[in-house]
C-alpha cells in the first residue's frame, strides 16, 4: 500500500514505514495522527509483528515539528493522534517491536521519533541533535527518556547545548545499536526485523510490558507482579501452546515454530 507522506508496505510479517514528507521529512499534526493510524494497525494485526521505520533520502531521518506549520499557527499541544508525537511515543500497548533505521540528520522531535523505537541501526554519517534550547522549546520527550538511556552529563550536555552528536558517539554512548555504511542500513534493518519475525511474540510482548512498568516501579514490586501474572502479557504467555512449544523444541533440539497463541 502507498500513503504520502508515509510509504507503507507489507513483506510477510514484517511492516516497513517510510517517512516520506520532503524537504526535511518535518512532521505536522495531520502527519503525526496519520503515522498513529499506521502504527495502530501495526499492533492491532496479529499477522503482522516488527516495524521498521525510516526515513526517504539520505538527508533526513526527520527534522521533528514541523516549524512551517507551527509559523502558519499550530500550536505545540495540537491534536498528534493516538500514538502522540509521531504516532509512536504514546501509542498505548505496543507490544511488538520496532526498529528505527535512522537514514540521516535525526533532529529534534525526530531523534525523539528514533528513541521512541526498541532497536535503533544508523547509518555511519547520521547525527543526532536537539535544537529546542536554542528557540526556547522544551524537547519533552527527549528530556524524560534521554538521562535513562545515556550517563546523566552526556544527556544533559545535549539537551542544554543543542549541539550535534555523530553516529558514532551515538554507539559509543549506547544510543544506537549498530552504525552501518549507509548502503547497508536498510538490509540490515530487514535481516534484524527478520530474526525477530521468527522469534516468540508473546515472549517479545511481555518483554515490552514488564519493561514499561519497570521504569518508574521497584524491583520487587514488579517481580511480585510478574510471579503472581498480573501483566496480561504474562498471562497470556504463561497459558500458551508457544510456551509449550518452547520446551519441547528445546528438549527436541529442533528450531521452535511459534504461533504466536
Amino acid at each position: 500500500m502507498t500513503d504520502h507522506p508515509l510509504r507503507v508496505s507489507r513483506n510477510g510479517a514484517i511492516l516497513e514505514v517510510v517517512f516520506d514528507r520532503p524537504k526535511a521529512n518535518a512532521i505536522d499534526a495531520p502527519t503525526s495522527r496519520r503515522m498513529g493510524e499506521v502504527f495502530a494497525g501495526f499492533r492491532d494485526d496479529p499477522g503482522l509483528r516488527v516495524a521498521i521505520l525510516t526515513g526517504a533520502g539520505e538527508k533526513f531521518f526527520s527534522a521533528g515539528w514541523d516549524l512551517k506549520a507551527a509559523a502558519e499557527g499550530e500550536a505545540p499541544d495540537a491534536d498528534y493522534g493516538v500514538g502522540g508525537f509521531g504516532g509512536l511515543q504514546m501509542l498505548p500497548d505496543l507490544n511488538k517491536p520496532v526498529i528505527a533505521a535512522v537514514n540521516g540528520m535525526a533532529v529534534g522531535g525526530g531523534f525523539e521519533l528514533a528513541l521512541a523505537a526498541d532497536l535503533i541501526v544508523a547509518a555511519d554519517h547520521v547525527r543526532f541533535a536537539l535544537p529546542e534550547i536554542r528557540s526556547g522549546t522544551l524537547a519533552d520527550a527527549a528530556t524524560i527518556k534521554l538521562p535513562k538511556r545515556i550517563p546523566y552529563h552526556i544527556a544533559m550536555d545535549l539537551l542544554f547545548t543543542g549541539r550535534w552528536m555523530e553516529a558514532a558517539e551515538a554507539q559509543r554512548w549506547g544510543l544506537v545499536n549498530e552504525v552501518v555504511p549507509a548502503a547497508d542500513l536498510m538490509a540490515r534493518a530487514r535481516a534484524l526485523a527478520q530474526i525477530l519475525a521468527d522469534g516468540p511474540p508473546l515472549v517479545y510482548a511481555a518483554i515490552k510490558e514488564v519493561a514499561r512498568a519497570a521504569e518508574n516501579r521497584d524491583f520487587a514490586g514488579v517481580m511480585t507482579q510478574i510471579g503472581q501474572r498480573n501483566f496480561p502479557t504474562i498471562q497470556k504467555l504463561y497459558g500458551s501452546r508457544d510456551q509449550i512449544e518452547g520446551a519441547r523444541a528445546f528438549a527436541e533440539k529442533r528450531k521452535p515454530v511459534w504461533k504466536g497463541c
